[in-house]
């Protein structure tokens, strides 16, 4: 077995212990999931011990938020490493690995749809935001990862791999929108914008990252390899996770008042009626 490519005679006999098999030998791609599931296991640790003594409801409520996004990750990535969540695919005609099967870690996939709206959860609440745009921020982030998912397993036509990337990548614009044009206001009014705004735009930067090194990766162009490719993930899935949870979380500890005097999570209809 060589790093990308499993030697199976199609994606039905491509067995859990080859695809095991074949990320062992590739010690980029197992190297960029072990690091993972051992950060997300001390960032566990390091935020249960941060949240000891946060006792204000909503600051409760956004550590949870941002507990779950390392527990999501530690778990998918023990699916990852163990193979249960990677693939074998037979890239289409018309792409650069056309007819050779190449391993899908796709299971990142599945991180990002539960992890991610965990994030704009907690952001959401920290800015305290409406019910309308928080309820947009999260649907259009699942859309997004579920259509990059069918992007990258899309193998009947090249054309519509980009086509759901395409679709992703608008999904993707919705959530930009919230976070750049329509939560600042709602932090500044809740008094939270200057930590928001360190987030938001260590957010905005990371996360575009992604539909860059999937373009880049076996899943787009193929100019990168499967095994760095895997890298840059966990690159952006360590500071965009783990290192924004931390900032957070310190933030949010140590300014309990703050976060506690912030408008509630409110309803459109009900504002405009009390207004």
């Amino acid at each position: 077995m060589s790093a990308a490519v499993v030697q199976s005679d199609s994606f039905a006999q491509a067995t859990q212990p080859e695809v095991l098999e074949a990320i062992r030998n590739d010690p980029l791609l197992a190297s960029s999931l072990w690091v993972n599931i051992a950060l997300a296991g001390l960032s566990i640790l390091l935020f249960v011990y941060m949240g000891r003594d946060v006792a204000e409801p909503r600051a409760r409520l956004i550590w949870v938020a941002t507990l779950l996004v390392p527990l999501v990750s530690i778990s998918s990535y023990v699916g990852l490493v163990s193979g249960l969540t990677v693939g074998v695919l037979e890239m289409p005609p018309g792409h650069a690995l056309a007819g050779q099967e190449v391993l899908s870690p796709w299971g990142r996939y599945l991180t990002w749809t539960f992890s991610t709206p965990m994030i704009l959860l907690a952001l959401g609440l920290l800015a305290g935001t409406d019910t309308t745009k928080l309820f947009t921020a999260i649907t259009m982030d699942v859309g997004m990862c579920v259509t990059g998912l069918a992007a990258a397993l899309v193998t009947s036509s090249h054309l519509l791999r980009w086509v759901f990337f395409l679709v992703s990548c608008a999904f993707f614009v919705a959530v930009l929108y919230v976070l750049l044009v329509e939560w600042p206001a709602d932090a500044t009014a809740a008094g939270t914008d200057e930590i928001f705004e360190t987030l938001k735009l260590l957010t905005v930067t990371l996360w575009l990252g992604y539909p860059i090194l999937w373009a880049l990766g076996s899943e787009g162009f193929a100019v990168l390899s499967v095994g760095l490719t895997s890298w840059g993930y966990s690159g952006l899935d360590i500071l965009a996770k783990y290192v924004f949870a931390y900032l957070l979380l310190r933030w949010v500890a140590q300014n309990q008042r703050v976060v506690g005097s912030a408008p509630s999570i409110r309803d459109d209809a009900a504002t405009a009626t009390d207004d």
